[in-house]
This record gives structure tokens, sequence and C-alpha cells, in this order.
């Protein structure tokens, strides 16, 4: 099946994989790579869309599981589709409901059919599979749907990860059968574990399906840093040229940059937010904990080279207080400036492989994030 869909690769690095691409949906293009905000119940938290657009947001992720369970995609569809529900008329993504599911444990059961779980809101039985995913997200109407996967736990056994691998690609045939809207773009997800073969086979039955689109599922899951580039880099590669490669659930500044350079095209997580309601901030020299004591009288801004709304201002004095006192605005300032941070970030990253000059900008950023570590700081 067609769809209003389509990517195309405008320039690539010299001695890299990264490239600078568009995606054009149905709500408008998207300039890759790509940092994806995370909005897990129709909202990016603490957020509203005019702010996610002044920092130059482009395309946000939903959460199938979440809005299926509250309020429900009916309601959503009833509201005209998440797009109206939420005041939104960028494009969105939504995932397939899978990792939510399958992080329940005891609370949900495996077939080949699909998974029935227990919600965790209030404990009623529901069952989600390949086609219920695909009818959900439908109703959504999001931009982007994920096909259902299984989420393999970290570590696990290769017998294991293999019948899991063999599932997710029977179950992506499943949601390609299911798929009717040709105003989404139906995206599978390449699993396989930390088993090059099981990726190789995962990444070769999944291309052979020709989906608009394809993600790496099943990395940042609490394997070292450098597993997880390994992996990369000869997963990638089994990729289409002409598709876009989606890399899940990475958002730190070192995953984004390693990635772009691997090939890969669009990023989320929910990292930038979830650490900033925890009073911890990104800035140009490291993750800095505006709510520690000796920024109790500090009167700058919470990056000095940073040019957002929070850091022109407010000072880090101003927002410990706010922490300190549990005050709402506090955690959306700094809400406000990690998005803006990351996001300011990929556009760095665009106009470096745009301008031809990214492998300088790669190698000057890898300096920087060593010199961090070595000073005990995180990027």
């Amino acid at each position: 099946m067609g769809t209003d869909f389509e990517f195309e690769v405008l320039r690539t690095s010299g001695r890299t994989r990264a490239r600078l691409g568009r995606l054009h949906t149905p709500h408008g293009d998207v300039e890759t790579p790509v940092f994806m905000p995370v909005g897990t119940q129709a909202t990016v938290k603490a957020m509203t869309s005019e702010e996610l657009v002044s920092i130059g947001a482009q395309i946000i992720l939903s959460n199938t599981y979440h809005l299926y369970l509250r309020p429900g995609q009916e309601l959503i569809a009833r509201a005209g589709g998440l797009h109206k529900f939420m005041h939104w008329d960028r494009p969105i993504l939504t995932d397939s409901g899978g990792f939510q599911v399958f992080s329940l444990g005891d609370l949900r059961k495996i077939t080949e059919d699909g998974v029935t779980f227990r919600s965790h809101l209030d404990g009623s039985e529901h069952f989600l599979g390949p086609e219920r995913a695909v009818e959900i997200q439908e109703a959504l109407g999001s931009d982007i749907i994920m096909a259902f996967d299984e989420c393999i736990p970290y570590p696990s056994e290769y017998d294991y990860t293999e019948g899991s691998t063999r599932r997710t690609t029977r179950w992506a045939r499943r949601c390609k059968e299911a798929h009717a809207r040709r105003d989404q773009a139906l995206f599978g997800i390449v699993q396989g574990g930390f088993y090059r073969p099981l990726r190789e086979m995962s990444a070769r039955d999944l291309v052979e399906m020709d989906l608009p689109g394809y993600a790496i599922g099943g990395l940042s899951v609490g394997e070292p840093s450098e597993t997880m580039y390994e992996v990369l880099d000869y997963t990638v590669p089994l990729l289409p040229e002409n598709k876009p490669r989606y890399l899940m659930g990475v958002g730190s500044q070192d995953y984004l940059l390693e990635g772009v350079a691997r090939g890969v095209d669009m990023f989320d997580c929910v990292l930038p937010t979830r650490i900033a309601r925890n009073g911890t901030v990104f800035t140009g020299n490291g993750r800095l904990i505006v709510r520690d004591a000796a920024y109790a009288a500090d009167f700058g801004p919470l990056d000095p080279e940073c040019g957002c709304y929070t850091c022109r201002n407010y000072t880090r004095a101003y927002l410990r207080h706010l922490f300190k006192a549990n005050e709402i605005l506090g955690l959306r300032l700094a809400t406000l400036h990690n998005l803006h941070h990351l996001l300011a970030f990929m556009g760095e990253i665009r106009s470096a492989l745009r301008e031809g000059r990214f492998e300088e900008y790669y190698a000057q950023k890898r300096a920087e994030s060593g010199r961090m570590a070595a000073g005990g700081r995180r990027w």
C-alpha cells in the first residue's frame, strides 16, 4: 500500500555514515537528523504546543499503550484525532505500546496472538496484538505508526532472543496486512538483542517487507555504550539507504552524536524532560544539578551560552529556589531549557552536515565529551 510519506537524503558525510535528510508527512516536513520530544499522554510534560514550536520541535512522540488506557482512542478519534486533541499541527509518531506492555512483567502473558495484560492503572485485563495495535494507532491518526514488537529484556539467552525476534517479524507482517490508512507510515522494528546473526536476520526479514521506515529497538537498555555502538555499526548498513532509520529510546548528547555518525536519522527519549523534573539540566559543560546548595546565590543563567527563554530571563539561584519550594514553574523552566538544548544540538548537527563539515564537528564534540568524562562530568 502506498502512503502520503516520502524520505529523501539531501547530503551525506564523507568519512562517516551521517546524512542530512527530509521527511515529508501529511502534517509537514521534518529535517533530519531529528530528536523527537516524548509526549507520552498527548502532552510533552510541562510544555504547551506553542512552547514546543518556539524551541524548534518538529515532531513529537506519543504512547499508544497509555492513550488506549486513558482516555481511549475512541474519544481521541471523536475529537478529530490526536493532532486536534492535543493542539499540535506538526507530525506525530506513536509507538505500538509493545515496550510498555512488556515492561509489566508478571502482569502480562505472551502468546502468538499477542499479549494479555493487566492495566497499571486499575488492574483491569486487556489484550494487545499486532492488529489491535494498528487499529488503535489508526484511530489516533498519527503520521508514523510502529509495528507491534516483543521487547527483549537485557540480558537474554540466545534461544529466547531468537524466538522473540522471529515472533516480532511475524507480528510485523500482520501489522502490514492490517494497516489501511495511506496517510500513515508503518515502521518496522529491528530486534535481535546483542546477537549479530539475529540482528541480521531481523533486518533482512523486515527489509523484504518494503516498509516506509525502520527502527532499531532493544538498545539503550542497560548495556555498555560500546556495545550499543557495535550493534549500530553492523545493523545500520543492513537498512535501506532511501528509508529513514530510527534509534528508539536514546536522548543523551553522546548517544545522539554517535548515532548520527552511524547513519541514524531519528531519535526519541524521555531523558531531557525526566531529569528536568528532578532539577538536572544540560549545559555546554556537562549536566548541572540546579537543586544543589552551591547554586543558592548563583545569579548566572543555567548555561551562559544558551539563548533559551529560561536562560535569558532566570538565574540558577531562582530555579533552585523554585525546586526547593516545590513550585511548578521550576520544572517547566528546566524542561524548556533541556529540550531547547537538545533540539539546538541537533540543529548544529544538521548545519554541520549541510555545510560539509560534519567530520570536524564530530571530532570536536567527541573531544569535549572526553574532557568532561575525565573531569567526572556527564554530557
